[in-house]
């Protein structure tokens, strides 16, 4: 109940408001926002780098509803992709296509996602495009598939939620195509009708779609994007089961999110890429990071009493 509480507020326009407004939140959730500016990005970036980590960069936003914004979501993502090159960071993006347009228009957002991917194809800097709600999964499934096969980005990968009840059957077609996935959980309010509601069954889902997609001939690529110590663990086992190739599995996690676990697997040779948001349009996001685990809810609760 608290969780979907939470995931309600999230696209509660009266409440992003208001919590915009709000100095000490936009405090607080600096812990799993690297900032609101790209040099704070990039700074955040440097410091991960030089403790093993590579991230994958996200300039947070979503649902642009006018063509004229998409322009400067572009914009940014060009001259991060830049920085990755210039200051030769371990680091790819991820971005969502509502954040360049497709809410307006599947052309403009392709259009925009095809001037992205040209500069980080170039540069070298791999491409994630981060799944929404159930709403948009065809959408961007189609493009992902169209950016790769017919316009030949190598670069490119997209996410799939474990939440979905469809997303085995999606996975295992993803697989035979020699997909790099990142594989979450899910953090959307979804109906019943199309997403597990019960946590157990999502972390069963989760198991079952590793246990699918790791063991591919040839291999794909999976990015195992969980904080759940019993999905790292399952992970874990299933690597070395099927002796899966280093370059064929990453972990992937948060900022600001078990940082010390971060370090442990990194030190154990395994590829730790730690996501980074940042951006002025945080809230959505920082809601999402508040439903998933009550203990950063706690921790939110805790520092608004201590100010």
């Amino acid at each position: 109940m608290l969780r979907r509480l939470l995931l309600y507020l999230s696209e509660a326009g009266w409440m992003r408001t208001l919590m915009a407004r709000f100095w000490l939140a936009r405090r607080v959730a600096r812990r799993f926002v690297a900032g609101e500016t790209l040099d704070e990005a990039l700074a955040v970036t440097r410091t991960l780098n030089g403790r093993g980590l590579p991230v994958s960069l996200d300039y947070l936003g979503e649902s642009v509803q006018r063509a004229e914004d998409t322009r400067s979501v572009v914009a940014m993502y060009r001259r991060l992709v830049a920085c990755i090159r210039q200051e030769a960071l371990q680091a790819s993006i991820s971005l969502k296509l509502t954040h360049l347009g497709l809410d307006i228009g599947e052309e403009l957002c392709v259009d925009n996602l095809r001037a992205i991917l040209t500069d980080a194809q170039q540069m070298g800097v791999p491409v994630t495009i981060d799944m929404e709600s159930s709403h948009y999964t065809d959408a961007t499934l189609r493009i992902y598939r169209a950016m790769r096969d017919e316009h030949g980005f190598a670069n490119v990968g997209t996410v799939i939620q474990a939440a979905l009840k469809r997303s085995r059957d999606d996975m295992r077609q993803l697989a035979a195509e020699g997909a790099r996935i990142r594989l979450c959980k899910g953090a959307y309010l979804e109906p019943a009708s199309v997403a597990y509601i019960d946590r157990a069954d999502v972390d069963a889902h989760f198991v079952q779609i590793m246990e699918d997609f790791l063991p591919q001939t040839p291999p794909a690529h999976l990015e195992i994007a969980t904080h759940d110590e019993n999905m790292i663990a399952a992970a874990l086992r299933l690597v070395e089961q099927h002796t899966v190739a280093a370059g064929h599995y990453e972990f992937q996690m948060l900022y600001g999110i078990r940082s010390a676990r971060q370090t442990e697997l990194a030190a154990a040779g395994h590829t730790m890429r730690v996501y980074v948001p940042f951006g002025e349009t945080w809230y959505p996001y920082f809601m999402r990071r508040l439903a998933e685990r009550p203990a950063n809810l706690w921790f939110f609760i805790q520092a608004l009493f201590r100010g």
